[in-house]
C-alpha cells in the first residue's frame, strides 16, 4: 500500500481537486433540482466535510455533500411549508443524527440493527429512488420537475436527454480509471453542448453575474409540521452513512466503527447537515463516489479531503460559476437523473438481495409491500406522507409483526451459525 501522508502540499491539493471533481456532478445536481443555490451547496459541502473531519479527528478519507435521499421531501416540503421552514425541518434531521450518535455511544450499535434491519432499509431506499422517477421523466421530456410547465419543446428535449443519458451510461460502464468515476460530468458537458446547438441555453445569467459574490445564504425557520415531515426521512441516509463508513473501512483495512467510532461519525454527519441547513444548503451525506475514487487512486490520506473541502468553499464565492451551473437545461439533468434515481432504487433492492431476505415470509412480504405502495403512492396520514410515512410504517411493522429473525434474511443466520 502506497503511503501518501507525506506528500507535498501541492500534491495533496491536486488530489483534493480530483476528489471534488468526482463528487461535483451529484453535489450540484441536487440543489439544481430542488431549487436551492448551488454555490451555497458547494460552501456547505466544504464546511460539512471540515466539521466531519474535526469531529472524527481527521482519520477517515471521506467527503460529505448534497444527499439525494432528501430530493423528494425537499421538493414536497418547499411547496407545502416554504423554503425557510423546509430548512428548519432539515436541521431537525441533522439533530436526529446527533441523537442517534448519543444513543450509539450509550447503548452500542445493537439497537440500530434491531430497529433498522434490511427488510426495513431496503424498501425505504427503493421508495426514495422510485418516488423520484416522475421528476426524472418530466425533466427529460422538457417539463419542470413537477410537470407543471413545458420549458423546452418535447421533440428537442427528449433527444438531448437520451444522448446525455447514453453518454453517462457509456462512461460509467466502459470508461477507465478516474473517468469512470465522473460519468455525470461527461453527460452534462455533452448535453450542454447539444443544448447550445439547439438554442435552448440562455447565457444571460452568466454575463450578468459578478466574478466574486457571496453565496445566497438563507436562514431557517421552524414549525412542527415541517420538522415532523422531515425527521423520518433521515433514517435512510443514516443507514447509508453506516454502509459508507464500512465500505471505506474495507478499502483502508481499518475498523472506523471502533475508532473513531460510529457515534463520532454520526455526530460529524449530523453537525454537517445541521450547519448546511442553517445556511440554506442541502443536507450532507457521505459520498460513495469519492470512496470509489479513494479505491482507484489508493490515496488514503484524509488530508486530501480537507483540500477538496477548501476548494469547494473557494468555488462557492465565484458568482459566474454558480450562474453557469444554473443555465444547465432541464432535459440534460432529466436524462442523467433517469439513471441516478434508478440506481438509488437498485441500492435498496441490493440490500434485500445481499442479506437474502426471504420475501415468501408473510411478515417480510407485508412490510415491503405496504412500504412501497405508501411511499411511491404518496399516502398521507396526519403530518406524515410519502417517504416519511413509509419509513415510520416500515419500522412500526417490523417491531409489531412476529419473527424478528426473518427481518435479517438468511445471510445473518449463516454468519451466526459459523
Amino acid at each position: 500500500m502506497q503511503d501518501h501522508t507525506n506528500d507535498p502540499t501541492w500534491k495533496q491539493a491536486v488530489a483534493g481537486s480530483q476528489m471534488l471533481l468526482v463528487a461535483f456532478g451529484a453535489l450540484v445536481l441536487m440543489p439544481l433540482i430542488t431549487g436551492l443555490d448551488p454555490n451555497v451547496a458547494l460552501f456547505t459541502a466544504g464546511l460539512g466535510t471540515l466539521i466531519f473531519h474535526i469531529v472524527t479527528g481527521g482519520q477517515i478519507p471521506i467527503f460529505l455533500a448534497s444527499s439525494f435521499a432528501f430530493i423528494a421531501p425537499v421538493i414536497a416540503a418547499k411547496s407545502k411549508f416554504g423554503l425557510e421552514e423546509t430548512l428548519g425541518g432539515l436541521m431537525a434531521a441533522g439533530v436526529l443524527y446527533i441523537l442517534l450518535s448519543g444513543a450509539v455511544k450509550l447503548r452500542g450499535t445493537g439497537f440500530i440493527t434491531r430497529l433498522l434491519p434490511p427488510v426495513v432499509i431496503g424498501p425505504v431506499i427503493m421508495v426514495i429512488g422510485l418516488g423520484l422517477a416522475p421528476v426524472a421523466v418530466h425533466m427529460a421530456s422538457g417539463r419542470a420537475g413537477d410537470g407543471s410547465a413545458q420549458l423546452v419543446p418535447y421533440d428537442t428535449a427528449i433527444w438531448i436527454a437520451m444522448i446525455s443519458l447514453l453518454v453517462t451510461v457509456v462512461m460509467a460502464v466502459w470508461a477507465k480509471g478516474i473517468f469512470r468515476l465522473i460519468p455525470i460530468m461527461f453527460g452534462v458537458i455533452v448535453g450542454y453542448i447539444l443544448s447550445a446547438f439547439a438554442g435552448i441555453v440562455d447565457l444571460t445569467p452568466i454575463r450578468e453575474a459578478a466574478w466574486l459574490a457571496v453565496p445566497d445564504f438563507v436562514a431557517p425557520a421552524f414549525s412542527w409540521g415541517a420538522i415532523l415531515f422531515m425527521i423520518p426521512v433521515a433514517i435512510a441516509p443514516a443507514i447509508e452513512h453506516i454502509g459508507d463508513i464500512l465500505a471505506i473501512g474495507n478499502v483502508t483495512r481499518k475498523n472506523y466503527l471502533e475508532k473513531p467510532g460510529l457515534h463520532r461519525t454520526l455526530l460529524g454527519d449530523g453537525l454537517a447537515t445541521s450547519a448546511a441547513s442553517l445556511l440554506g444548503g442541502p443536507p450532507n451525506t457521505t459520498y460513495s463516489e469519492v470512496t470509489g475514487a479513494v479505491v482507484l487512486t489508493r490515496n488514503f490520506n484524509p488530508k486530501v479531503m480537507w483540500w477538496a473541502a477548501i476548494i469547494a468553499i473557494v468555488l462557492a464565492f465565484v458568482g459566474k460559476f454558480g450562474a453557469a451551473l444554473q443555465t444547465i437545461p432541464v432535459p440534460v439533468m432529466g436524462g442523467i437523473l433517469c439513471l441516478l434515481f434508478g440506481s438509488i432504487a437498485v441500492v435498496g433492492l441490493n440490500t434485500l438481495i445481499r442479506h437474502q431476505v426471504d420475501l415468501s415470509q408473510a411478515r417480510n412480504l407485508v412490510i415491503v409491500a405496504i412500504t412501497l405502495v405508501f411511499g411511491i403512492g404518496g399516502m398521507a396520514i396526519g403530518q406524515f406522507e410519502g417517504i416519511a410515512l413509509c419509513a415510520v410504517v416500515a419500522i412500526a411493522l417490523n417491531l409489531i409483526l412476529p419473527g424478528t429473525r426473518e427481518a435479517w434474511g438468511k445471510a445473518i443466520y449463516e454468519q451466526k451459525a459459523d
